[in-house]
C-alpha cells in the first residue's frame, strides 16, 4: 500500500513538473548560388582590359615609331620679272542746269579724250568708254517752322570713265602722266593709278612649283646623307601660296592667302613646297 501511494505520488508530481526548453538552433545559412561563375567571369573581364589596353599601347608606340622614320624639308624658289599689261582708268565729269547741255558737254570731252587718245597712238580696241552715269543734284525746302515741303532740282552731274588696257606700257605710263593738253581743253581728267599685270604668270607659276621642289628634294638628301639614312618614298607634298610683291619689296606684304602687288611693274614671285619622305 505505500508502495502504491509513493507510485501515485511520483505520477501526479510529474504530471504537474514544467517541461524543459528546447534547445536554441542557429538560422539557416543561405544557399550559395553560382558563386564560382561570378568569379570568373569579374576573372574574364579583368584579363579583356589588361589585352585591350596592351593592344592600344602597342598600336600607340608602333604610330609615332612609324611616323620618326620620316623625314621633311620645305623648299622654296623666287623669280623676277616684268609686267607687259598695263590698265589705266580715267575719269572725266561735267555738271549743267540743264541734263540735256550736260550730256552735250560729257560727249564732248568723251570725244577730246578720244581724240587725244588716237594722237598718242592708241588703237581703238585698247581703250573703251563707260556708259554715262547721271546724279541730279537737290536742294530740300522746308517751311518756317521747319517742316519739310519738297525737293527742288538744281541740277545735273555727269561723268564717264575710261579704260585702257595695252601692252605698250611706256605709252599708256605717258598719257596717264601728261594729262595738260586735256585739261587745256576743258575736260576735267582724273588720273587714276596705272596696274601692272603679266599675262605669262601661269608658266612663270609652274617654273616656280619646279624650282621649290627640286630645292626641297635637294636639302632632304643633305639631311639624310648626313644622318646615313636612306630615302624611302614620297609620304606627301604640300604646296605655299604665291606671294607677288614689287621687286624688292621684302616680305612686309606677304599674306596668309597669298598676294598679287598691281602696282609695280618689276615684280617678284615666291613660292614654297613641303616634301616628306620615309626613311630606311
Amino acid at each position: 500500500m505505500d508502495v502504491n501511494m509513493n507510485q501515485n505520488n511520483n505520477q501526479n508530481a510529474n504530471q504537474y513538473q514544467t517541461p524543459a526548453p528546447a534547445p536554441m538552433q542557429a538560422p539557416p545559412m543561405p544557399p550559395k548560388h553560382g558563386g564560382n561563375g561570378k568569379t570568373l567571369s569579374a576573372l574574364i573581364i579583368g584579363i579583356a582590359i589588361v589585352i585591350s589596353c596592351c593592344v592600344l599601347a602597342g598600336g600607340f608606340v608602333k604610330y609615332k615609331s612609324g611616323d620618326s622614320r620620316r623625314i621633311s624639308a620645305t623648299g622654296s624658289a623666287s623669280v623676277d620679272f616684268d609686267a607687259d599689261l598695263i590698265v589705266w582708268r580715267g575719269y572725266f565729269s561735267t555738271y549743267s542746269t540743264s541734263s540735256s547741255r550736260a550730256y552735250d558737254e560729257i560727249k564732248k570731252q568723251a570725244s577730246l579724250v578720244e581724240d587725244y587718245l588716237d594722237e598718242k597712238g592708241l588703237d581703238e580696241s585698247e581703250y573703251v568708254f563707260s556708259a554715262v552715269d547721271i546724279s541730279e543734284s537737290s536742294i530740300n525746302n522746308y517751311d518756317e517752322f521747319g517742316n519739310y515741303i519738297n525737293s527742288t532740282v538744281q541740277g545735273y552731274n555727269l561723268s564717264q570713265n575710261v579704260v585702257i588696257s595695252s601692252a605698250n606700257i611706256d605709252l599708256v605710263e605717258n598719257i596717264s602722266r601728261d594729262i595738260s593738253k586735256l585739261l587745256d581743253k576743258g575736260v576735267e581728267l582724273t588720273s587714276g593709278t596705272p596696274e601692272y599685270y603679266c599675262t605669262s604668270l601661269d608658266e612663270i607659276k609652274l617654273e616656280l612649283i619646279d624650282k621649290a621642289t627640286d630645292n626641297a628634294k635637294t636639302r632632304i638628301d643633305i639631311m639624310a646623307e648626313g644622318s646615313g639614312a636612306n630615302l624611302g618614298k614620297l609620304r606627301s607634298s604640300n604646296l605655299g601660296v604665291f606671294q607677288i610683291t614689287a621687286r624688292n619689296s621684302g616680305t612686309s606684304y606677304y599674306s596668309y592667302d597669298g598676294y598679287l602687288d598691281t602696282t609695280s611693274r618689276q615684280k617678284t614671285a615666291t613660292i614654297t613646297v613641303k616634301l616628306e619622305y620615309d626613311i630606311k
